[in-house]
């Protein structure tokens, strides 16, 4: 726009490109009636602009375009709300700036990718809510930040991938006791992690299993 402050002139034009322009520069004392704008991108603009505490109904905006522009800037309550949105982008924004502490209620998330978001910033003590995740991916940053009761269980994990992450963060004296995996490159792991040469390792885990 030309002329930022002619801004408030335009917001009532028919062409609602205008209007989301002239929305980015008009007083925001003027912006309240356009809440109820028919065109969202107007409406995103405005959630962007007002006073948060004028902008929490607008987290009920039937498009995610607004939702979104809601969810970037709420706190609290009313961003915990917005867990509850049908739009997995929306509650990945709202997982990315709850507290830590507050993300319990995201846990059991439909979206694998909310959940690898919850799973990296969940407060430590509920990490065990996370660690039979039906997503290896999202057990496999459990396993990132896990401490060692929740690694011993996550060492013997179905996917080889948490596994080898446990098996590179337990203590070397409980990676000394533990059994060997039937995966080579964690068995490589182990062997690098205890200070052994792998191939007499490898030698030693053949001769076991052949008795002699």
């Amino acid at each position: 726009m030309e002329n930022p402050g002619s801004a408030d002139g335009y917001l009532d034009h028919p062409y609602f490109e205008v209007r989301a322009l002239a929305v980015r520069f008009a007083s925001i004392f003027r912006l309240s009636p356009l809440i109820t704008d028919s065109d969202a991108e107007v409406r995103a603009g405005v959630a962007l602009r007002l006073p948060v505490a004028r902008i929490e109904g607008m987290a009920a905006d039937p498009d995610r375009r607004v939702r979104l522009a809601v969810a970037s800037r709420l706190g609290g309550k009313a961003l915990m709300a917005m867990l509850s949105d049908e739009d997995w982008f929306v509650r990945l924004i709202v997982v990315r700036r709850l507290a830590a502490e507050c993300l319990v209620r995201a846990v059991r998330d439909p979206e694998p990718d909310v959940r690898r978001w919850v799973a990296r910033r969940i407060d430590r003590k509920y990490l065990g809510l996370m660690v039979c995740d039906a997503e290896p991916t999202v057990r496999q940053i459990v396993a990132t930040r896990a401490q060692e009761g929740l690694l011993l269980k996550l060492a013997r994990d179905d996917d080889i991938r948490v596994r080898f992450t446990s098996m590179e963060r337990l203590p070397l004296s409980i990676v000394a006791t533990l059994p060997a995996d039937s995966e080579k490159i964690i068995r490589d792991l182990v062997a690098r992690r205890l200070g052994r040469d792998t191939h007499e390792a490898n030698e030693r885990e053949k001769d076991h299993g052949t008795g002699a």
